[in-house]
């Protein structure tokens, strides 16, 4: 499987999350690589790490804001932290569940991680980085895909 093929399983992934939990259109921005740099992350951080064929990590990472309007669309009106660490660690787990499926058994995915206001804990691998900009509303996210 190309990288390309597997780069589009996540953005995907995170398209349809749209769609289905919020009930609106995200668009993905123009993608581009993190060259001599660690990705740029926002409030909140849910990460996967992948195995098996390939190694690396995939994370969706979102302002308070943006999760917060999230929030509202699902009808939700507890705007508390750990609602916010719950939203995007299930943003993660969704990319999880759609790469489990799509890659098999050959690619090991782990359970999601959630980092929040701490971005010196998203730690990426020696990989190369695609970032890719997820826009929704007036609102930007990253989806972040790390393999080697």
């Amino acid at each position: 499987m190309k990288t390309e093929s597997e780069i589009n399983v996540f953005v995907n992934g995170v398209l349809h999350y749209f769609n289905t939990t919020v009930q609106q259109t995200a668009e993905c921005g123009t993608p581009h690589l993190a060259i001599g740099r660690h990705p740029d992350v926002s409030d909140y951080t849910g990460m996967i790490k992948i195995s098996g064929k390939r190694t690396g990590m995939v994370f969706f990472t979102a302002p308070k804001g943006m999760l917060s309007v999230m929030l509202m669309r699902m009808q939700e009106t507890d705007m508390s932290h750990d609602n916010l660490c719950d939203l995007v660690g299930e943003i993660a787990n969704t990319l999880s569940g759609n790469a489990r499926r799509d890659f098999g058994k050959s690619f090991v995915i782990s359970v999601p991680t959630v980092v929040a206001h701490n971005p010196e804990k998203v730690t990426t691998p020696h990989a190369r980085c695609y970032v890719i900009p997820i826009n929704w509303r007036a609102h930007s996210a990253k989806l972040v895909v790390c393999l080697e």
